[in-house]
Parts: structure tokens; sequence; C-alpha cells
């Protein structure tokens, strides 16, 4: 396997890990467990960290004057690194909006004792 295909399924593979940490947190925030969701949140970020980190040097070396020839393989790999960002992206927003609403629903409980 050459150099870009390898880095393509290095990416690919630690994505799709920040993926299912991310679709753990979405359930994790389903139940209400805000603090479990974080802590899956966490685990996604370390894994899509894991991935941009090889696209990152698979960049600099075409930067450097490294030969590199267009890969499909490759380009899906920089697709999905994306999208499961965004998918993190999203999920962190959620617990923002779940934590604002946790709070307001605290307020307005405690109003009324």
């Amino acid at each position: 396997m050459d150099k870009t295909a390898q880095s393509a399924m290095e990416i690919i593979l630690h994505a799709g890990d920040a993926r299912l940490k991310c679709k753990e947190a979405l359930d994790q925030i389903a139940l209400f467990n805000i603090e479990g969701g974080k802590e899956k949140l966490k685990e996604a970020q370390i894994e899509i960290t894991k991935a941009h980190k090889v696209q990152t040097d698979a960049i600099q070396g075409e930067a450097r004057g490294e030969q590199s020839e267009y890969s499909l393989l490759f380009a899906h790999a920089q697709y999905t690194l994306m999208t499961i960002y965004s998918e993190i992206n999203i999920a962190k927003q959620l617990i923002k909006i779940f934590e604002s609403y946790e709070k307001r629903i605290i307020k307005l409980e405690n109003r009324g004792h």
C-alpha cells in the first residue's frame, strides 16, 4: 500500500472511531446524561484530532515538495473527516442547548417551592 493510501485509511479509521464516540455522546444526551455526553465527545475529539494530524502531515509533505498524485481514497478520507467534524460540532452545540434547558427547568422548579 502506498503512503497516500495508508494515510487515507488512517484518517478514515480515526474519523470512524470519532463518529462512533460522537454517536455514543448523542445517545447520552438523549438520556439527559450531559456529563456522559461530554465525556464521549472528549473521546471523539481525541480521535478526530488524530485523523486531522494525519491529513495535516500529508498536506505539509506535499508543501515540502514530496510527490503525491490525486487519490480518490484520500479525497474520500478528507470528506469523511470534515463530515465527522461537523457532527461533533453539532453534538457540542446540542450539549449547550440541553444544559441551557436544564438550568431553565431548575429555575422554574425552584420558583414553585
